[in-house]
């Protein structure tokens, strides 16, 4: 039975879905302003991890994870860029999913943006001033009124007295407590028509109501990273009971925070790394093993070193893999020894660097009979991939992996300039050029290169111990 740490009482629940089979889950999503970092990157490969186990599991999952595309920080990008917000966040959005692609990030069934939903988030606002739970400021903004909603704090247990907001704004009645709901647009800047005058949204009623709209009173999991369980959380929480007498989710789930020079990655205070930025000195799935090797709920510390760990643990998990058929006929059982101990391990809240000691296990188990030229072989290379794939590792050809590490182990190689080498040194010899051939492979001697032909049309060139395979046509 699945296991899920909720952050609203503080232990782990088993989960029992609102309908039986099928999991309702959103998950707050990007501000989309500039690239996004590697610490979005944290976030939502952490849940990417949870939705891929949610559907081994069985489950048929809703997976809705919301765009913010208009807030101050998009309007003052679009004015210093000389461009509307639409055109900003537009592009935007299509770099966040080809950075969130690269990392094979499963794409959400619904990703809305909030300037398509202004109508329902307008609805909800007024749903709340009819109920006495918001008032409009002198100044025409929208305020919610914290202290009409009972236990205000209850996912981040902070009490009121303990609460100091951003606003100061004199207009409004708490001024360190009440948020906005409904803000009046100055000259200038994008706004839409409301009750209350030309404005937008607050960034906190945007996810209530596309929640609401989408799934109705109640979903079965929110989540998002840990540093928006107060205020944003909260505030979700406190608008969706005082709107419809019911909390938004049964279950919270938070994942904990990527550090870097021993603080919170974050863009507003210029302590980032771009995933773009990384990409270019790693591999993918190099990073996607990174981000999650620490619990979900657990920070996480940016280094170089736990990258280069990190790849050294694919390569071993790969290297077992190698030169071994994972036949999609073999039949594999939940009640393997391997499968059911994986399993227990991903039941307990997701618990992934427990399940990676699990594939460990098995490549372990794969070398050992790959030397016995065991009858098991294939089927155990079949058990540690599918395992991997279960949590979006080991999705790649081992060879072509292992040539990728090369490459960004080797910056000085140019691996496609060896590959062409390789594909000139074969047309030599199909033509009996023995002397060009002879001449091709000492200079791929002299670069490092050691050349194994083989009787099958393929040649397996080997650097630093590692092998690679090109197939001669």
């Amino acid at each position: 039975m699945l296991k899920i740490f909720n952050t609203l009482t503080r232990k782990k629940e088993k989960l029992i879905p609102l309908v039986n089979g099928k999991i309702k889950i959103y998950v707050c999503g990007v501000t989309v302003y500039d690239l996004c970092h590697l610490g979005h990157a944290r976030t939502f490969l952490a849940f990417d991890t949870i939705i891929r186990y949610l559907h081994h599991c069985g489950y048929q999952v809703n997976y809705v994870r919301n765009i913010t595309d208009i807030d101050d920080k998009i309007i003052k990008r679009a004015h210093e860029n000389n461009e509307t917000t639409k055109k900003l966040t537009n592009r935007m959005i299509k770099e966040m999913h080809l950075d969130f692609d690269a990392l094979n990030i499963l794409r959400p069934n619904y990703e809305p943006k909030v300037t398509d939903h202004i109508d329902i988030i307008i609805k909800f606002i007024h749903l709340l001033i009819q109920k006495k739970h918001a008032y409009i400021a002198p100044n025409g903004d929208v305020m919610f009124s914290v202290k009409t909603m009972r236990n205000y704090g209850i996912l981040s247990k902070k009490k009121i007295p303990d609460i100091h907001n951003v606003s100061k704004n004199p207009n409004i009645k708490n001024p360190s407590i009440d948020f906005v709901l409904w803000k009046i647009s100055k000259p200038g800047e994008p706004y839409w028509l409301s009750p209350w005058g030309a404005g937008r949204p607050g960034w906190h009623i945007e996810c209530s109501a596309m929640n609401h709209s989408i799934f109705g009173n109640q979903l079965d999991i929110h989540g998002g990273g840990s540093d928006l369980i107060f205020p944003h959380h909260d505030n979700e929480i406190a608008q969706s009971v005082c709107a419809y007498n019911m909390p938004c989710a049964k279950v919270w789930i938070h994942s904990g925070m990527l550090l870097l020079n021993h603080e919170k990655m974050s863009k507003s205070s210029n302590n980032f790394l771009t995933i773009r930025d990384i990409l270019r000195r790693y591999d993918p799935e190099t990073i996607r093993y990174f981000l999650m090797s620490a619990h979900y709920r657990n920070q996480l510390k940016y280094n170089d070193n736990s990258l280069n760990n990190a790849r050294a643990s694919l390569k071993r998990l790969y290297i077992a893999l190698r030169d071994t058929k994972t036949n999609t006929e073999i039949k594999l059982s939940s009640e393997d020894y391997f499968i059911s101990k994986f399993i227990s391990k991903m039941n307990d809240d997701f618990n992934t660097p427990e399940a990676y000691s699990v594939l460990f296990d098995i490549a372990h188990k794969l070398n050992d009979l790959k030397i016995k030229r065991h009858s098991l072989t294939p089927k155990i290379a079949a058990t540690l991939k599918y395992l991997a794939n279960t949590i979006g590792l080991l999705y790649q050809n081992p060879e072509i992996f292992l040539k990728k590490i090369a490459l960004k182990n080797n910056k000085k190689f140019n691996f496609k300039k060896i590959e062409r080498l390789i594909k000139r040194r074969e047309d030599a010899r199909n033509n009996n050029q023995w002397e060009l051939s002879d001449r091709i492979r000492n200079k791929l001697t002299i670069m490092g290169i050691t050349l194994e032909d083989s009787s099958t049309g393929t040649t397996r060139w080997h650097f630093n111990n590692t092998i690679h395979v090109t197939k001669n046509n």
